[in-house]
């Protein structure tokens, strides 16, 4: 716990000390009545990761590993695919950053799209495991979908575009990552062919896409307005009893909100369990124990990060708009350090490290999506300053990202197209996302087409970012391979 506790504080560190650092130099005390409630929000949001951290190893991942590996083992296709789309619809509606994009969504019932979105998980994850067992090629239906998804895009009213791409990014998050991840570490585990590992990773792409060519098929059916929900900005000019008052009635809610998310992943493992799993008492209360750890740590994370970072994002972004030659700038560093926040990344990369034992490591990984974040909050920025349509952005980024497929090693391709996803979380949907609209509202510009979109931008540049290191990794194999002295050491031995 101690260990997870300064990880924590490493992660959310660096973005409140760059917070306050713009409250005081560029805030001229309009910020400041925020300040308490920010800090109140960081403290509760290192706890709550790391709470939410523990829990995740040893009972989302322990539940995800066990059913993905029963599932190959007990070798029932038909079994396989339905349980995998059950599984996907549950831990889609579970996903706390869903509801928080579906409220902002205009012209839908938040309850509609949550239900369908689900709906599309649960068919793309069904795809997911159909490929996975009968290893078909990851990268040729990774294009066909995009392809698909961006022909559709052309006929949808342009105000829809950004938000549904955004909701592609959004439905991975906290509690579906580590799920995912280790269904599909499960469903690979028991095979023994040379693609084991490359077949790991690459699920997480699948619930990404797939939200986002369902999302839309329904900007087909219904017509956008051009209203969203604004933000409510809390904590302003209150006494420190006052904030920590807002934060006591806010906590239940979260509560509440998070027991109805995880109630739906617990109810299936115990099931589960009960017919299939049976687990020695021993297993089955750690993994209940981490159940709970990981719902009061979540429920602790989204109440500091709705209450304390949401309005504080969206009054920086405020705040900013009068220094336009800093947007952008000022931008990219927070999105460098935000990433680091999201408790899905956290759970992606220890994941990486571990199932490639330690060859692709975690800091790597880490380094590699703060550079995608930050440029992607850079671009979200040039849109919202020049009015320049998401298209220009997403398309070359797509395009760039699926043609370096064919040439870094298929692990590099699944491992980008997940972070992709993982990245595009919590903290972006509850801080950047507010960020950016601040900007824009300041700016007077179009918050549907110019703000919404930010999400995309940050599950597309990081695609790149990655498949980079994949291409620098696989340079520097073959120079090991190519060394005589490697060759020599190998044929003698």
């Amino acid at each position: 716990m101690l260990s997870k506790f300064k990880d924590s504080v490493k992660s959310i560190l660096p973005i409140t000390v760059i917070v306050l650092i713009i409250s005081v130099f560029f805030g001229n005390g309009s910020l400041a009545g925020f300040v308490p409630s920010f800090l109140i929000g960081a403290i509760l949001l290192m706890i709550g990761m790391c709470l939410f951290d523990i829990g995740a190893d040893i009972s989302m991942i322990e539940i995800g590993s066990k059913i993905g590996t029963h599932l190959t083992n007990k070798r029932n296709i038909p079994f396989i695919l339905i349980m995998s789309f059950i599984i996907g619809f549950i831990i889609t509606v579970a996903e706390p950053d869903l509801s928080v994009l579906a409220s902002q969504v205009p012209s839908i019932s938040s309850d509609v799209l949550i239900c369908t979105v689900g709906i599309g998980v649960g068919i793309f994850l069904l795809i997911a495991t159909f490929r996975m067992l009968f290893q078909f090629s990851y990268s040729y239906i990774l294009i066909f979908l995009c392809v698909i998804s961006f022909i559709i895009g052309f006929f949808v009213p342009e105000e829809f575009v950004p938000l549904a791409f955004d909701s592609g990014g959004v439905t991975t998050g906290p509690l579906s990552v580590p799920f995912i991840i280790a269904l599909g570490a499960g469903l690979s585990a028991v095979r023994n062919d040379s693609k084991k590992k490359d077949d790991t990773f690459g699920m997480i792409s699948f619930c990404s896409v797939g939200p986002v060519i369902i999302v839309l098929i329904l900007g087909l059916i219904y017509k956008p307005t051009s209203s969203y929900n604004q933000i409510v900005v809390s904590g302003i000019n209150s006494s420190l009893m006052d904030v920590v008052r807002l934060y006591i009635n806010s906590f239940p809610i979260y509560l509440k909100e998070v027991f109805m998310a995880l109630s739906p992943i617990a109810i299936l493992f115990l099931i589960y369990n009960f017919l299939f799993l049976k687990l020695d008492k021993k297993d089955f209360f750690r993994i209940v124990k981490g159940l709970i750890y990981t719902y009061i740590g979540l429920s602790i994370f989204l109440t500091g990060v709705n209450v304390g970072f949401m309005p504080m994002g969206y009054m920086v972004g405020n705040v900013l708009s009068n220094f336009k030659y800093l947007l952008v700038p000022l931008g990219m560093i927070l999105g460098y350090f935000i990433v680091s926040s999201e408790p899905a990344v956290t759970v992606l990369t220890e994941q990486i490290e571990e199932i490639t034992n330690g060859n692709i490591k975690k800091k790597i990984m880490d380094i590699s999506l703060s550079i995608g974040v930050s440029v992607a909050v850079g671009l979200s920025i040039v849109r919202v300053l020049t009015g320049i349509s998401i298209w220009y952005f997403l398309i070359p980024g797509y395009a760039f990202a699926l043609i370096m497929t064919f040439f870094v090693p298929p692990l590099f391709t699944a491992l980008a197209f997940d972070s992709g996803g993982v990245a595009s979380g919590t903290m972006t949907a509850t801080f950047l996302l507010p960020f950016v609209i601040g900007v824009t509202e300041s700016l007077g510009g179009n918050i549907l087409t110019d703000a919404f979109g930010l999400i995309a931008m940050v599950a597309t540049i990081p695609l790149i970012t990655v498949q980079l290191v994949g291409l620098i990794y696989k340079m520097k194999i073959k120079a090991v391979y190519a060394d005589p002295v490697y060759n020599e050491e190998i044929i003698d031995y």
